[in-house]
């Protein structure tokens, strides 16, 4: 069990209705003050906000952390007497001028003119994780090992892996851009997959995530999907109760999101948002009819059991409800982006245009992730459609 998060952590939660300075410094002053506030910061402490870049896009687009949040963050925290490094490794290289480039288009450069300083800071570490469950060789961003401490600002959005990118997704970005395909190779089956982000969570161990839910992103996230108004925050001393919660809101289950599944597993959560202590009324914040990518995944077709028929249809009806990248002809430009960064040389540009080979795709959705024409879509199957409309209802 982790020595750092408790499935007993309460969780808060505030509405915000955008992106407005004043509103905004108001409303993280009452999500944190609900769960302890910002005492545990010292004078001269060293402080990293995770926040998440995954790529050069603006604010409206909803894929990155507002910067309006991060700078009254910021504020928050140089007031206190905190040194503050805001940072994150984008997909793609990592070094000055492709971050930067980043850090222009977010937006995230405003959190200079309030005291805080950009990560420029572009080496790499090694790690040995002897606690971990699966990762126990990594390499991560060195900036990290300057911080006393980790604030964990992540993005709720949709996600074609994990259903669900939000704080312990979030942490896959101490992991540099240009191997984290590495790491979808190492890791192709999705409960592995969780693992790992979950060990990258215990390593770290940030002291506390927030989540910017003004504005997220629904269907075909986490880059190429669409804004969707939410209108709240969330902040949490454990990320995996703050998932948990923000699962609940957008319409999802613990067996729908890997990350949560392998959080039950690790006896750091309760086995539904009911089970969370909730700091702030959460009426009315509901997101109706969110458009998400879910698989089932719970065990009625994990094909585990003795019965071989059981394994049987369990391995027949993974298949039939597994989603997939897919491409559209007519976005597609053949910049070849998508088989540059595919961990399993799936893709190869073709008379102009991407084509997948199916026999080596291991569904880790990076294609679909850092298409910049967003040609690469989640798709289901008919009957994984038919069947997440039953469920719904």
């Amino acid at each position: 069990m982790s020595n750092y998060y408790k499935k007993t952590d309460p969780v808060s939660i505030v509405p915000l209705g955008n992106y407005d300075e004043r509103e905004a410094r108001e409303a993280l002053t009452e999500l944190l003050s609900k769960i302890g506030g910002l005492d545990f910061i010292k004078e001269g402490m060293r402080v990293v906000i995770k926040a998440n870049l995954v790529s050069a896009m603006k604010p409206e687009e909803a894929a990155t952390t507002h910067p309006v949040l991060l700078s009254a963050l910021c504020d928050m925290l140089v007031e206190r007497g905190a040194e503050v490094v805001v940072g994150d490794s984008p997909g793609g290289l990592y070094n000055a001028a492709f971050v930067g480039r980043v850090y222009n288009v977010s937006g995230v450069s405003a959190v200079e003119e309030h005291g805080a300083k950009l990560n420029r800071d572009f080496s790499e570490s090694t790690a040995y994780f002897e606690g971990a469950r699966v990762l126990h060789n990594f390499t991560y961003t060195s900036y990290l090992d300057n911080a006393d401490l980790i604030i964990n600002f992540c993005k709720l959005k949709s996600h074609g892996m994990m259903s669900m990118s939000c704080a312990a997704k979030n942490m896959f970005g101490v992991i540099p851009g240009v191997i984290k395909p590495e790491y979808h190779y190492r890791f192709p089956r999705y409960e592995d997959f969780a693992d790992m982000l979950l060990d990258l969570d215990e390593y770290f161990h940030p002291t506390l995530s927030i989540a910017d839910a003004v504005i997220g992103m629904e269907g075909n996230g986490p880059t190429a999907g669409t804004p969707r108004k939410m209108g709240f925050l969330l902040a949490s001393h454990s990320p995996h109760n703050l998932d948990l919660l923000a699962a609940s809101l957008i319409g999802l289950t613990v067996s729908d999101v890997p990350t949560l599944e392998a959080a039950l597993r690790r006896d750091l959560i309760p086995e539904s948002a009911d089970g969370l202590t909730v700091l702030g009324s959460r009426e009315g914040l509901a997101v109706e009819n969110f458009e998400h990518v879910v698989e089932r995944r719970s065990l009625e077709f994990s094909g585990n059991g003795k019965n071989p028929i059981k394994r049987l249809f369990g391995k027949i009806a993974g298949e039939i409800l597994k989603t997939r990248p897919a491409l559209v002809k007519s976005m597609c430009v053949g910049c070849g982006v998508c088989a540059r960064i595919c961990p399993a040389k799936a893709i190869a540009i073709e008379d102009g245009k991407a084509r997948i080979d199916r026999s080596e795709c291991i569904r880790c959705f990076c294609c679909q992730e850092f298409c910049p024409k967003s040609a690469m879509k989640v798709k289901r199957t008919f009957l994984a459609r038919l069947f997440h409309r039953e469920r719904k209802r």
